[in-house]
């Protein structure tokens, strides 16, 4: 019986390709940064909802897809600016509100995650970290379409009055954060430490 013999180029190139695949995902993982400063261009709502596609395939104890993704408009944009203005104001006053409301105002894109509440404080745990396993996924895909993000968790997310801008239930959703996002206007550098001072190997 003739044996067939796969020929020797095509397995230097498949090994190739799955280096290279691998040096790519490591390096769009590394090489993702926090974007603080945007371009004013847009981002076109369709990549978005692509990030959102990808994201839902997070890993996620007993399937539960606990995550909501709110895709924000220009009304709520602003009706949200002008509640952290508020905030702002009463909290450290006119300067440092007029200030944020300004850099506010020159944010290209938002988008809120929110997750189910639940009554098992397990439960919930688990599906927090779900989500923000679905937000890496998400704002990985972005990055490799050259698209920044930043995530936050300010104080205006907790604000009761956030929750019904958006017409979320606060009862029902908890808010893992607002998302900005667009072309990075720059790119910072980050560190973080050596892999042997956080790794612990026992016996």
């Amino acid at each position: 019986m003739a044996i067939s013999r796969v020929p020797q180029f095509w397995l230097w190139n498949k090994i190739d390709v799955i280096e290279q695949t691998t040096m790519n995902v490591k390096n769009l993982i590394t090489g993702r940064r926090t974007i603080y400063d945007f371009k004013p261009e847009p981002v076109p709502v369709e990549k978005i909802k692509q990030a959102i596609d990808v994201a839902r395939w997070a890993p996620n104890h007993h399937l539960t897809e606990p995550w909501h993704f709110y895709l924000l408009g220009p009304e709520t944009i602003k009706s949200i600016i002008e509640l952290n203005t508020q905030i702002t104001r009463e909290k450290d006053g006119d300067e440092a509100a007029n200030a944020k409301q300004q850099r506010w105002s020159k944010i290209p894109g938002w988008l809120v995650v929110t997750c189910d509440n639940s009554a098992d404080q397990r439960l919930m745990q688990e599906d927090y970290a779900a989500c923000c396993c679905a937000i890496q996924n998400m704002m990985l895909y972005l990055w490799s379409e050259n698209i920044g993000v930043k995530w936050s968790t300010g104080k205006v997310t907790r604000d009761p009055r956030f929750f019904d801008l958006l017409w979320i239930d606060q009862n029902a959703e908890t808010v893992v954060g607002l998302f900005w996002y667009g072309y990075a206007e720059e790119t910072p550098q980050a560190a973080r430490k050596q892999t042997e001072q956080i790794t612990i190997e026992l016996p």
